[in-house]
């Protein structure tokens, strides 16, 4: 296995633990829909969040964020509606980023961007 694969698996573990240890209720994790993947639908106060998590072992190129584009925000969102309608879900929504940079001898930093992007046309 790709060792950003293992990256991203460990990003989204610490990502899970720190949501629910804040209280989140986890609903749904790797949701697919189309080309679309939502790494974490949890839920809090009557409302969705649905969660991209970006873990990287350095910043040299950008924080971790910065690599939610807009292309990303747009397929999450799509698949997001889909979610929405499925569960016909009538309350909020909110879009977060969990960005993550995991170092070499084990710590991380993690950042919870709560409402980091609404999408265009939403």
């Amino acid at each position: 296995m790709a060792s950003h694969n293992d990256l991203g698996r460990k990003g989204e573990a610490l990502a899970k633990a720190h949501l629910e240890a804040t209280g989140y209720e986890i609903m749904d994790e790797n949701w697919c829909h189309g080309k679309a993947e939502i790494d974490i639908i949890a839920y809090k106060n009557k409302q969705i969040i649905f969660v991209e998590v970006k873990a990287r072992s350095g910043n040299y190129f950008g924080e971790p964020e910065d690599f939610v584009d807009k292309r990303k925000q747009k397929l999450i969102a799509t698949a997001a509606g889909e979610y929405i309608y499925l569960m016909n879900h009538q309350g909020e929504v909110r879009f977060d980023i969990i960005a993550i940079l995991i170092q070499r001898e084990g710590t991380h930093r993690l950042n919870h961007i709560e409402d980091a992007f609404w999408p265009a046309g939403q």
